[in-house]
């Protein structure tokens, strides 16, 4: 069996949020329950037709153990891998498997936090303790500041092409109203921000809020039988380079430039080919190194290639159009929202920010600390 036997087997046929921004009063596990609910409703399906689960969380030990018992699930099969906020994007590989194997025949994948409410103090379990703990860097963001300041050495990239793209995901989500953060930004507010780690200031830095989300799989041929839109899953890759940003074999280059060209050549599509890009922008410069290490331009090149608005709403490139982690929601793991968004667009359901087309989008998670990275490649029926 090779990657390219599961392109297009596995569908998204329910997709929710749930809690997004400030959800006071509700418990990591609630939120996620409700937007599992939602999900399962959303497919046209009941509860006890979930016979999958797959689940990550940074405040459970055992994530499916802990959704199983919440929502009074019985599955075949479940997993809870953890590679932190790429997790979600590997669950769509898992449960397209899983689904394919006969293993199971409706997979749910889901994430809730209370970060924002329960004080923005919980303990990510992607903290190393060891290699760093020693010179007390402020985890994470020492680590993607190391990153964005050895990309300025080597490449010449600025502070103010840092700022772009803070200011496109701030557009992106001015359009957006379940966006968290919405208003004028412009680029002396970026740069005159508070500095948290140098060269990154507040703003070149995400978003700390509440939200779950959580998505409903079946096979393909199941898929047309239900409630929802189906939106295919027609390729991912993954790659795993080390833990600790100083075990990284190179501060400007991720495994994203391997988990990218195994999802595109998955999936059979090429970059001219998409139309919607969603990237896990933990911080402004994740963007611009994902946008290389993908191959939407060249290394180094990665901060010209945002100037004068090109990922902004009427640029060149659609990129986190529901204004990402930086803008829309950042709730401690990220990657399952980049689905959503993707689903969004795909079923034509993202109203003022929605493209004219969307047929194909790319969706990248991140996990770590530049770690774990995963690509995911989600289409309509029309060219699945």
């Amino acid at each position: 069996m090779s990657s390219q036997d599961l392109r297009g087997k596995a569908a998204i046929v329910g997709m929710a949020t749930a809690g997004v921004g400030e959800a006071p009063g509700f418990s990591a596990m609630e939120l996620l329950g409700q937007a599992a609910v939602a999900a399962v409703a959303d497919a046209g399906l009941a509860l006890p037709d979930i016979d999958g689960v797959f689940a990550a969380t940074s405040s459970h030990a055992f994530p499916t153990m802990s959704v199983v018992e919440y929502l009074g699930l019985r599955p075949r099969f479940f997993d809870g891998t953890n590679v932190g906020g790429s997790s979600f994007e590997m669950h769509l590989l898992q449960a397209a498997l899983a689904l394919d194997a006969g293993l199971c025949d409706a997979a749910l994948v889901c994430y809730g936090s209370n970060q924002r409410t329960a004080g923005g103090r919980l303990v990510s379990m992607s903290e190393p303790q060891w290699h760093e703990t020693p010179y007390g860097p402020r985890h994470p963001i020492t680590a993607y500041a190391l990153a964005a300041s050895r990309h300025m050495h080597e490449f010449g990239t600025t502070r103010e092409q840092l700022a772009e793209v803070a200011l496109a995901a701030r557009g992106w989500a001015n359009l957006n109203p379940d966006a968290f953060a919405r208003g004028p930004l412009t680029a002396d507010d970026v740069l005159g921000a508070r500095m948290i780690s140098d060269p990154l200031t507040k703003a070149d830095c995400c978003l700390v809020t509440d939200g779950a989300a959580a998505c409903v799989l079946t096979r393909a041929d199941r898929a047309k039988d239900l409630t929802a839109k189906p939106v295919y899953v027609m390729g991912v890759g993954a790659a795993n380079t080390h833990r600790s940003i100083v075990a990284m074999p190179n501060l400007t280059t991720t495994a994203a430039a391997e988990s990218g060209p195994r999802a595109l050549e998955m999936a059979g599509v090429t970059h001219a080919d998409l139309d919607l890009v969603m990237l896990y922008d933990a911080f402004t410069i994740n963007t611009i190194l994902f946008l290389e290490d993908l191959g939407f331009c060249p290394k180094g090149e990665g901060g010209r290639f945002v100037e004068g608005g090109r990922i902004a709403p009427g640029g060149d490139l659609a990129v986190n159009t529901n204004g990402g982690g930086l803008s829309c929601v950042h709730p401690g793991m990220y990657g399952l929202f980049l689905i959503a968004e993707a689903v969004a667009q795909i079923r034509g359901e993202a109203g003022e920010r929605q493209l004219d087309r969307c047929d194909l989008a790319l969706c990248h998670g991140n996990g770590g600390t530049l770690s774990s990275q995963c690509t995911a490649i989600l289409a309509s029926e029309a060219v699945a």
